[in-house]
């Protein structure tokens, strides 16, 4: 039996980073850049306003003040987005908005508030001049073309993992599409006689499948493509015939059918079918897990991960492995979950000498982490899951942990009320 990181060293060796795609902005949300980006233009492309104000010369305001302001002829205006044709000669001034750019001979700009506009609006005045009260400085309130981007320039990274920001500065280069390592897609598979789909009649004796939807709902989460299969029955036939339709994923996960009962056909399938290279695993929940790789028709070796019945034991378990796996696959640092150490409210028993991740919630008070567990840790208590924010870790080497003691906890969410 293997212990968590050996079976996972295992596992990722059969990853590798995915092709490369050229993918919409939006739908490259989280995907990682697969070549650098480089500016076809200066960001901003002309020297620009950075206020709604007037644009001059500084000269003309030698010692102008708000008790002697300096006046000068207004010759025109300039909305943002509009290229003037006019030229601001000494003792005139174009009125311009924001992010408008700045118009030949002029070298400042003075905001609205520091000129005597709206007095001069209120007292029914002429708008033909302003009176401007303050002595600025040349390039006052005026963005440099080129200040963000300069064109010909790396703007991001081969590998930077693409955020709403990235996002916003592709588009600002007028990007329609980015380089990226495609998402995966990963086939999603439940096995067993027992299970009904939400919506069917509930039978004696039958289960709703809720695997299929928590796994799917987390390869989603991970910024990969689920494709659900569906549900195999216990028989060879039935799961070898889901299996091949699967096999133009990326990866395959089946639920159940990697124990030794007698109706455990999935490990037998890919025996058959591709090869094994991990059977169970030295933790619990999840201690019957099977990892290795089908073969498809076209010749790839398709990686499969073989996740207990259990719903609490295929959600820890797709936490250790297939996260890291569809990271990897994604070009994306294996990055794990981050850790915190909190002091335990209950404890935590291992009974078997195999790693415990016990369902915990953690949160704060008078400035330490604390953890208490979620209910009944059994591993086909799902609700116990749902309640969770965190696992709460005892080593395969300590019997207890006592409440009291402090506990590494891997973290699933980071609540905002806690951190």
């Amino acid at each position: 039996m293997l212990d968590v990181e050996e079976a996972l060293e295992r596992i990722l060796t059969f990853f590798t980073a995915l092709p490369t795609v050229d993918a919409p902005l939006l739908d490259a949300l989280g995907q990682v850049l697969a070549s650098p980006l480089i500016a076809p233009i200066n960001i901003p492309p002309l020297d620009n306003s950075a206020m709604d104000g007037y644009a001059l010369r500084s000269a003309d305001l030698s010692g102008a003040s708000a008790e002697s302001p300096v006046d000068l002829n207004v010759i025109g205006h300039i909305p943002a987005g509009t290229v003037s044709d006019q030229t601001v000669e000494s003792g005139t001034a174009l009125r311009i908005m924001t992010g408008a750019p700045v118009p030949e001979g002029a070298d400042t700009v003075v905001a609205f508030e520091d000129t005597d506009e709206v007095d001069r609006r209120n007292t029914g005045g002429s708008m033909e001049s302003v009176g401007v009260r303050l002595d600025a400085e040349t390039g006052e309130n005026i963005r440099p073309a080129g200040e963000d981007v300069r064109k010909g320039s790396t703007v991001l990274e081969a590998g930077t993992v693409l955020r709403a920001s990235e996002l916003g500065v592709a588009a600002s280069l007028g990007l329609e599409v980015v380089p990226v390592i495609r998402r995966p897609v990963v086939a999603v598979l439940a096995t067993g006689d027992e299970l009904l789909e939400p919506g069917e009649a509930h039978e004696p004796g039958k289960i709703y499948n809720s695997n299929n939807y928590s796994v799917a709902a987390s390869v989603s989460a991970f910024g990969a493509v689920p494709k659900v299969i569906g549900v195999a029955r216990d028989t060879e036939d039935s799961v070898e015939e889901a299996l091949a339709s699967a096999l133009d994923a990326d990866m395959v996960i089946t639920t159940a059918g990697v124990s030794k009962g007698d109706y455990d056909f999935v490990k037998d399938v890919l025996a058959r079918r591709g090869q094994i290279a991990l059977w169970s695993v030295r933790m619990r929940p999840a201690k019957p897990l099977a990892f290795g790789a089908l073969d498809a028709p076209d010749g790839r070796k398709v990686p499969h991960l073989g996740l207990p019945g259990n719903p609490v034991s295929a959600l820890v378990a797709f936490e250790q492995f297939a996260r890291p796996a569809i990271r990897k696959m994604m070009g994306k640092d294996l990055a794990p979950r981050p850790t915190v150490q909190a002091i335990l409210d209950d404890p935590v028993s291992n009974f078997d000498g195999r790693r415990v991740y016990a369902r915990v919630v953690v949160y704060r008070e008078n400035g330490e982490y604390r953890a208490k567990t979620t209910g009944n840790q059994s591993s086909g208590v799902l609700t116990s899951m749902a309640r969770a924010n965190g696992l709460a870790i005892c080593p395969d080497d300590r019997a207890r942990l006592n409440a009291g003691e402090t506990a590494t906890v891997q973290m699933l969410d980071w609540p905002e009320d806690v951190f």
